[in-house]
């Protein structure tokens, strides 16, 4: 991307003054790049540009903008970071900062195991810049599509290697932060890399079984928009593809078995309000068989990554299979962009306003996992152990949703047990845990919890932790709770018993001086 483009598209969304700004730091950037080439041949520049504008279309706000254009000045070229702040702000110096972290703490992270102390300082850094502002994240993602974009120009090494961790970290961390537009793109990008082969021979499956879907689909559609229309439901109506990552997965599921997958094209249809998507829903059951083991209701039970939407399989009159899914203009921005549809430029709150001013824990549930982020750079900082597996099992595990008998919801890594539940509530419900009840029966507490079960914990006060209890917990914060009260309870003990000899001891003596003094009389 080149300058004036980038400013065209920027004009679109932003204020005069924001515009000015930009243009500032396009200049700086260009300067500070100036002479530096990328693998294609081209000017530097025109990366840090490219990321900006895929952060315009995302229509972050101009901070984030500014982040964009400037990301890479720290780490590659003698700007400073005090430059930066002096020129732009500390919002935006803040972010460039935590987008360099993300690439150093991500170079020594393959060392993790050894525990080099300037890797866990670079990481806990970073898992404390990002839980702080989420906006980094964000900026690294666009920077990583871009990357994955031009990454016909790197060695062939290299393309398996940015491949790999793309879909391992960044496409994971896009599905936590609900941007599923992003995240089928980075999948898509990095699988062609991975898998070439593969990848082209699904692509032409795909080819082939969407000419005739399209055609079956377009009857359907038109029934479908004349029977919304004589009942007054205001609507849009388009149809939605597979990407091939999800065929690859999915057909791992089913056997390889390409029939068994009913949703390679889908129409998708938007209506105003909850109400209507449910009215939809059975509008289309009137006019089709339903095929009742595939409705779900994703609206009443999000998914854990927040998306929502109700999907219904059905059969037409002509044995057509046909998926739908209904949904709200809301749940389809965030199904698109995630978190990323939070921080328009016209909000009246700013980003730093959602993240920052707000405490992590009122963030909506399905991204209570960022408070792990805050947590675990508080344990590297204290030079508390956790390996990359533990790593990778909070921040990167799919996740679950679990509900208490208050219909409170948590966010879980999956394969939690009733242990990590407790001691994600609150220390002294777990230190002080019984027995647990998953849907109204005794669960034993090595049995993994599932998405949507709701908990009871019963709890003693009798009840103290013990050691075998970090064997049946798989998150990082129940396994630090558990041994600091480990470590509590040995030393009170200790104390106790020193209490004990203590008292053994004053009272010996006294009965010996009462002994020697009546020997005395």
């Amino acid at each position: 991307m080149k300058r004036r483009e980038l400013l065209d598209l920027a004009k679109q969304l932003y204020t005069e003054d924001e515009i000015f700004e930009l243009e500032l730091a396009i200049d700086f950037a260009t300067h500070a790049h100036y002479g530096q080439k990328r693998k294609s041949g081209e000017s530097y520049i025109t990366h840090p540009l490219a990321v900006a504008g895929i952060l315009i279309d995302w229509a972050m706000d101009i901070d984030t903008i500014l982040a964009g254009v400037l990301h890479d000045t720290i780490e590659d070229t003698d700007a400073t970071l005090d430059e930066i702040e002096s020129l732009f702000g500390h919002d935006v110096a803040f972010l460039v900062d935590g987008v360099t972290k993300v690439g150093r703490a991500r170079a020594g992270m393959k060392n993790l195991e050894n525990y080099l102390p300037q890797t866990t300082d670079n990481l806990s850094k970073l898992l404390v810049a990002v839980s702080q502002d989420v906006r980094v994240i964000i900026i690294k993602l666009a920077d990583r599509l871009h990357n994955l974009r031009t990454l016909k120009y790197m060695s062939e090494e290299k393309q398996k290697k940015i491949a790999k961790e793309s879909l391992d970290v960044f496409g994971r961390m896009a599905d936590r932060l609900g941007m599923g537009q992003v995240r089928m793109q980075i999948e898509e990008l990095a699988f062609s890399y991975l898998d070439p082969h593969e990848f082209n021979h699904l692509r032409n499956i795909m080819k082939k079984r969407l000419g005739k879907s399209t055609r079956k689909l377009g009857a359907v559609r038109i029934e479908v928009e004349k029977r919304l229309k004589n009942e007054n439901i205001s609507f849009e109506i388009n149809g939605r593809v597979k990407s091939i990552y999800s065929l690859y997965k999915k057909l791992k599921k089913v056997n390889g078995n390409i029939d068994d997958i009913y949703d390679l094209m889908a129409l998708r249809i938007i209506v105003n309000t909850n109400e209507d998507c449910y009215r939809v829903l059975g509008i289309l059951h009137s006019m089709y068989q339903p095929m009742i083991a595939r409705i779900k209701d994703y609206i009443s039970v999000p998914k854990p990554n927040g998306y929502q939407s109700l999907h219904t399989t059905v059969i037409t009159p002509n044995k057509h299979i046909v998926e739908f899914q209904i949904r709200t203009y809301e749940m389809h921005e965030y199904a698109e962009r995630g978190l990323a549809a939070s921080f328009h430029y016209h909000d009246q709150k700013s980003s730093k306003d959602y993240t920052r001013k707000r405490k992590i824990s009122q963030l909506p549930p399905q991204l209570q996992w960022i408070t792990r982020l805050q947590e675990i750079a508080q344990q590297l900082t204290n030079n508390e152990e956790i390996s990359r597996e533990q790593l990778n099992i909070d921040l990167f595990n799919d996740r679950i949703f679990v509900y208490s008998p208050k219909g409170d919801i948590y966010n879980l890594p999956e394969g939690s047990l009733p242990l990590d539940f407790a001691y994600l509530i609150h220390t002294d419900i777990g230190k002080h845990a019984y027995a647990f009840k998953v849907n109204g029966s005794i669960q034993a507490f090595d049995k993994p919890l599932a998405n949507g079960d709701m908990v009871e914990i019963i709890t003693r006060k009798t009840t103290i932790p013990k050691k075998e209890w970090l064997d049946l917990t798989i998150t990082s914060h129940a396994r630090s709770k558990i041994r600091n009260q480990l470590k509590r309870n040995t030393s009170v003990g200790a104390l106790e018993t020193l209490v004990r000899t203590n008292e053994i001891i004053r009272r010996k003596t006294k009965t010996d001086r009462n002994e020697s003094k009546n020997a005395c009389n």
